[in-house]
């Protein structure tokens, strides 16, 4: 299928996990993908399966709590931009290049945790607030985007099979694997997506 042919995508925190399975499934979407993570071992092995699938990606390694690193990584033509990490660097450089252009998608992703009246653990307070930030973020963006043909979502799930959420909370069941949020943000950057913007998905579920 060639739902983003001739897009360009960049994806940070794509060398394991979320980011991971939506650099691959992007791919076979035929988007051309810029791989951003901080570890390149992880991200030399994603280039290359997706190269052997027929896909085509850059990868860059760095950092986006330094906005040097973002100011690099963000040299590359783009219209897609996916943020797993550093959301509010990423943002307003993805911002600045789509505005210029007329035209962009940015998914940042948040998470249950940050959202009102969900179950809330201890010793996560900055977490949640973080992630309630990036709800308020994504909404405010919108807003601001309209007149440039900009749209920002957010996408907050539950507990999602990383090895993230393995090491960090391995008492929790996870209710979604990596793939299942590829296919979610796929719906929100191509066309059957086009009239969200400003919306925060909030995925609950028990599989």
């Amino acid at each position: 299928m060639d739902t983003l042919k001739h897009r360009v995508a960049i994806i940070t925190g794509a060398g394991r996990g979320i980011g991971r399975a939506t650099a691959h499934l992007f791919a076979r979407e035929g988007a051309h993908l810029v791989l951003f993570s901080r570890t390149a071992s992880h991200l030399a092995e994603a280039t290359s399966e997706i190269a052997q699938a027929g896909g085509q990606a850059l990868s860059i390694v760095g950092d986006v709590s330094r906005e040097a690193d973002v100011d690099a990584l963000f040299q590359q033509v783009m219209d897609i931009a996916v943020n797993l990490r550093g959301t509010f660097l990423c943002c307003l450089k993805a911002f600045q290049l789509m505005a210029a252009q007329q035209q962009g998608v940015i998914i940042n992703f948040s998470s249950l945790s940050g959202v009102r009246g969900v179950e809330k653990f201890p010793g996560l307070s900055a977490y949640n607030v973080s992630k309630s930030g990036v709800a308020g973020l994504t909404e405010i963006l919108a807003v601001e985007g309209e007149p440039y043909n900009i749209r920002v979502c957010a996408v907050s799930p539950g507990a999602v099979d990383t090895e993230m959420l393995q090491q960090a909370a391995p008492h929790l069941k996870a209710g979604m694997t990596p793939d299942d949020m590829a296919e979610i943000v796929l719906f929100l950057v191509g066309d059957t997506g086009r009239k969200l913007s400003g919306t925060n998905i909030e995925i609950f579920s028990n599989r």
